[in-house]
């Protein structure tokens, strides 16, 4: 199934020496401060826009993403796309087994207008239509709903509009950024970049265990942010609709501002981006009222060397139940290698706490409450190999699969088994840029 995705790579260049013969009349004019043009025609605002992966959050910009582009009437066309066709195989009295296809596709328009530019993104997802019944399965995965029941073992599809936003950004004062940012449909200020557009979980169909304590607001209906960005520092703030989606996943959903996050970031390098964040969600789970305080925090690595690159990220993610003044934390930690152009190692490792494991069988979640808890701690220890076999022109495409260790509490091995596995093989695909090369070492937005 295909999934696209829209990316821009930032250019930014020095303006040519002038040759000997050429005279003051040749000479470019002079430029306001904050209005220098890279040799793709973007100025510095156009150019911070590109850099944007998922609402406001960015990957490293040394991470550089394939993409088409092209320019018409103007106006900087960017596509990005990438997708997965699965089958997962778990073993264990939750296992389960399915053949799913997760899939985005992601396009932006961008114009500059003087010393500011603005950009049109939609981000769109088949999976409503390639991830039947619902759900695929995940064990100790929860969140959300399928069938009005709670989500145990299973990850939700994407919604077919995952993100429909436009920004303005506007630079002055010497590399300060201003940008404005509305989504019916996009990410407030909250969290690592989301873990489609992540460049550490790009050979990763699965979503990681920490998904909702960490990333999931990254659909979420009328958000609404501010970011005031320096080159090496940003804040953010944003106010959204904090309810989760529903089931009917090919609608754009709405809701009142509700709830509200703040971000910094830090970018001390191309090479690296750092961010922590807070936000109160106002009755993320339609299942269970209450309002949810999130805390994150992360830092993301990439570094691009002759053959490929080298990606790393480190996550922690906090839930507070306001309702039952209850603390879940979740901790990633994910890389992957690409080395020799066309073969790509993935791991990911994860340690998190479940509450809601049995939320769908009322009477035993009561025993357990009242012998061993409601609060259990997992692990996930997962390692993966992917390689290009490059089927189609300006499709990357790659054959791989991966394998996941589950470390279980003493508590619960009677219900999932001891040592439960799950194996995922898949061919993954994605657009490739004009230069056929799916990394090369430069800025831009994954």
């Amino acid at each position: 199934m295909l999934t696209f995705g829209v990316d821009a790579v930032r250019a930014q260049q020095e303006p040519p020496s002038l040759p000997p013969q050429t005279t003051a009349k040749d000479q470019p004019e002079p430029q306001m401060p904050g209005m220098q043009m890279s040799s793709s025609g973007m100025n510095d605002a156009a150019m911070y826009l590109m850099q944007r992966a998922s609402g406001t959050a960015a990957n490293p910009s040394a991470a550089m993403a394939p993409m088409l582009s092209t320019t018409l009437l103007g106006w900087k066309l960017m596509f990005h796309g990438q997708g997965f066709i699965a089958d997962v195989q778990q073993t264990g009295p939750r296992g389960a087994d399915k053949f799913f296809s997760p899939n985005w596709f992601m396009g932006m328009a961008s114009h500059t207008m003087g010393a500011g530019a603005f950009s049109i993104r939609a981000m769109l997802s088949l999976e409503p239509a390639t991830i039947s019944g619902r759900f695929y399965p995940e064990l100790f995965q929860t969140g959300e709903t399928a069938f009005g029941r709670p989500l145990v073992d299973g990850q939700h599809p994407h919604n077919l509009f995952m993100e429909l936003s436009f920004a303005y950004a506007w630079t002055f004062r010497e590399k300060t950024t201003l940008e404005i940012y509305f989504a019916p449909v996009g990410d407030p200020a909250l969290g690592p970049v989301a873990f489609p557009h992540r460049v550490s979980a790009e050979e990763l169909p699965q979503a990681p265990l920490g998904h909702h304590l960490q990333d999931s607001t990254h659909i979420a209906d009328e958000v609404v942010t501010a970011a005031l960005h320096r080159p090496h520092f940003g804040v953010e703030l944003s106010g959204f609709h904090g309810a989760e989606p529903g089931e009917n996943r090919w609608i754009i959903q709405t809701g009142a501002i509700d709830s509200w996050a703040a971000r910094l970031d830090w970018t001390p390098t191309p090479n690296w981006s750092a961010q922590v964040s807070a936000g109160r969600l106002h009755n993320p789970e339609a299942l269970e009222p209450g309002d949810i305080v999130r805390n994150t925090a992360s830092v993301t690595y990439d570094r691009a060397f002759e053959s490929g690159h080298w990606a790393t990220s480190l996550i922690w993610g906090r839930n507070h139940e306001v309702a039952n003044q209850r603390n879940l934390n979740s901790y990633l930690l994910e890389s992957v290698v690409q080395f020799r152009t066309k073969n790509y190692v993935t791991g990911r490792v994860e340690l998190l706490d479940r509450d809601e494991l049995f939320a769908d069988q009322a009477v035993l979640e009561q025993q357990l409450d009242a012998t061993v808890g409601s609060t259990f701690r997992v692990a996930a220890y997962t390692l993966g190999y992917t390689r290009d076999v490059h089927f189609v022109p300006r499709v990357s495409t790659g054959l791989g699969g991966n394998f996941t260790l589950y470390g279980v509490p003493e508590a619960i091995v009677p219900y999932y088994g001891a040592h439960p596995v799950a194996v995922y093989l898949y061919l993954r695909f994605r657009l490739e840029g004009r230069g056929g090369t799916p990394h090369k070492h430069g800025s831009g937005m994954h």
